[in-house]
């Protein structure tokens, strides 16, 4: 297939959409600095009061967290324009039913204060649990924390318990600072595949995906601009490209971030409406 996609600049969809959706690693930050073009553009969006948000498959900061770590790169977002993964875990458990289960949370503090907001209890990694949520790779003892919690796994399938494993945040790397780390959902994968492994006949087995490229951010994101004229600007072709399609609005290759794309071989699924270098005006 033919690349017949249209590069543009920042300053184009600032005059074309009614609203603007970012992605957060690789796009406006990093893990220790902001990414070229980004202040200027939230600079100008803020100024011009025009509608945008931050969609991240984060469940490892709070929004007011994150707005914080922002506001230290340079980056002035409020906290009520950050859609993250881990808020989305509210709805999940409400349709679920599992307010009131035990939930061990692989992850920060900020990960299990999302788990309580949703109405779950927080257990240690070694008690007993019904469900499973992996807010993030990091904040927790790796290896003693993910062999206790598997074992535990283990135990509750073989007496025929029902298991609930829920991963708000699906993405496999993020960027970090000049190269890259595993993410949330490199962690999930190690699990599924030790449970593939020990239940081969057991394909419920596998974690509830809530972040991007599913809709339930890009509903929020609509809900709270008001409109579906809406144009998202990602890195990541499977996650933020995929779902900003499949949502049915424009989507944005940026190429600061996690993915170097040859954009003709992507699926339909996964082509971008436009690409773009950086965020510089």
């Amino acid at each position: 297939m033919r690349d017949e996609t249209e590069s543009v600049a920042f300053e184009y969809l600032l005059g074309r959409y009614s609203a603007i959706l970012f992605d957060a690693y690789g796009v406006l930050a990093g893990s220790r600095h902001a990414v070229p073009g980004a202040r200027a553009a939230i600079e100008r969006l803020n100024a011009m009061g025009k509608p945008y948000f931050v969609l991240t498959n984060d469940a490892s900061a709070l929004p007011q967290t994150r707005a914080a770590r922002y506001a230290a790169l340079g980056l002035s977002i409020d906290a009520s324009r950050i859609i993250t993964s881990g808020s989305l875990l509210k709805s999940h458990f409400a349709q679920r039913g599992l307010a009131g289960s035990r939930c061990v949370v692989l992850g920060t503090e900020d990960s299990a204060r999302y788990v309580e907001a949703a109405g779950g209890e927080v257990a240690r990694f070694h008690d007993e649990f019904d469900t499973l949520v992996i807010g993030d790779q990091a904040g927790f003892p790796f290896l003693e924390a993910s062999d206790a919690v598997l074992s535990a796994l283990f135990r509750r399938i073989d007496t025929g318990l029902e298991v609930r494993l829920v991963l708000p945040n699906p993405d496999l790397i993020y960027p970090d600072g000049d190269g890259f780390g595993f993410a949330s959902g490199s962690v999930a994968a190690m699990f599924e595949a030790a449970l593939a492994l020990r239940y081969p006949h057991r394909h419920d087995l596998r974690f509830t995906r809530l972040g991007k490229p599913h809709p339930a951010m890009f509903e929020e994101a609509a809900r709270r601009s008001g409109t579906r004229d809406m144009v998202m600007i990602g890195d990541t072709p499977d996650t933020d490209i995929r779902g900003a399609n499949a949502f049915g609005i424009a989507s944005v290759l940026v190429a600061t971030g996690v993915a170097a794309v040859d954009v003709s071989a992507l699926p339909r699924s996964d082509m971008p409406t436009y690409r773009m270098r950086s965020l510089a005006l």
